[in-house]
C-alpha cells in the first residue's frame, strides 16, 4: 500500500488578516502551520510519505519554506474552491489511498492514530469532532449503518462538524475524482464527498473529539489552537 498525503493550501485566507498564505502563519513553537501539519503526517504515518501541497496565492513563498514537498499548482485559486484543488492533486496522485486535510489546521499528531484502522481495511473517512456543532461550520448525519449520509454547511441536525482532516481509500478515489470534476468552481470538496456517497461510496465519520483538531480562520481561533496544543504537550511530559 503506497500511501500519499495532500494539504490544500492555495486559498488567500484572508479571514485571519495576515500578509503571507495562512499555512505559512507561525505558531508559537516557532513552526508554521504547514511545518506542524507536515511533522505530525510523517512522525505518525511515516518520514517517507509523500507530501503534496496545493498551492495558488503567494504560491513561491510556500514552496521556499519547505522545499522537500511535492507540488500541485491551481492557477485558479482565486476563482475556485477546495473542490477544485483536491482535485488537482489526486488526479496527479499515484495509485493507493490519500489522506488530505486543510492547510489550517493546527492539530496534535495523536489523532492521526485514529486513521491507521479505515486505512488497513482500505476505507474511506472523515474525522469529525462530537463536542462542536457550530452553525457555520461542516456539519454531517449518519445513515442506519453509520456511515456519513449529509455533509455540508446547510445540514440539519448535525452530529458533530468536520475538521478538515479526511481519507479517501484506494477502490474509492476514482468515483471520488469523477465527482470532484462535477462539482461548481465555489464547491468545497465536501460537495465531492456527498456526490460519492450518493453513487455508492461508504464514508466512515472518526470521532476525533479527544484530540486537538483548530481550524485557524480568525486570531482567537489561533490563540485557542495554541493554547490546546500547549496544553496537550504539557500533559504529555512526566
Amino acid at each position: 500500500m503506497r500511501l500519499q498525503a495532500v494539504v490544500l493550501a492555495a486559498g488567500k485566507g484572508t479571514r485571519l488578516g495576515r500578509p503571507l498564505p495562512k499555512p505559512l502563519t507561525q505558531l508559537a513553537d516557532g513552526r508554521s502551520i504547514l511545518a506542524q501539519q507536515v511533522d505530525n503526517l510523517r512522525a505518525v504515518l511515516g518520514e517517507q510519505l509523500s507530501i503534496t501541497a496545493v498551492v495558488g496565492y503567494k504560491a513561491p513563498l510556500i514552496m521556499e519554506a519547505l522545499p522537500r514537498l511535492l507540488f500541485a499548482y491551481n492557477e485558479d485559486y482565486e476563482d475556485t474552491n477546495t473542490s477544485k484543488s483536491l482535485l488537482r492533486a489526486l488526479e496527479l496522485s499515484a495509485d493507493g489511498p490519500v489522506v488530505w486535510l486543510n492547510g489550517d489546521v493546527v492539530f496534535e499528531p495523536e489523532l492521526l492514530d485514529l486513521l491507521l484502522g479505515p486505512l488497513t481495511r482500505g476505507e474511506s473517512a472523515v474525522c469529525v469532532n462530537t463536542a462542536s456543532v457550530a452553525e457555520e461550520e461542516v456539519k454531517y448525519t449518519v445513515d442506519a449503518d453509520g456511515y456519513i449520509k449529509e455533509l455540508s454547511k446547510t445540514v440539519v441536525g448535525g452530529l458533530g462538524e468536520a475538521v478538515g482532516i479526511n481519507l479517501v481509500g484506494a477502490a474509492d478515489k476514482a468515483l471520488l475524482i469523477e465527482n470532484l470534476r462535477a462539482c461548481g468552481d465555489q464547491d468545497y470538496f465536501e460537495r465531492g464527498i456527498e456526490l460519492s456517497i450518493a453513487q455508492g461510496m461508504k464514508v466512515l465519520p472518526i470521532d476525533i473529539s479527544a484530540h486537538v483538531a483548530v481550524e485557524v480562520d480568525f486570531e482567537e481561533d489561533l490563540a485557542r489552537a495554541e493554547r490546546l496544543v500547549a496544553e496537550h504537550r504539557h500533559a504529555q511530559e512526566p
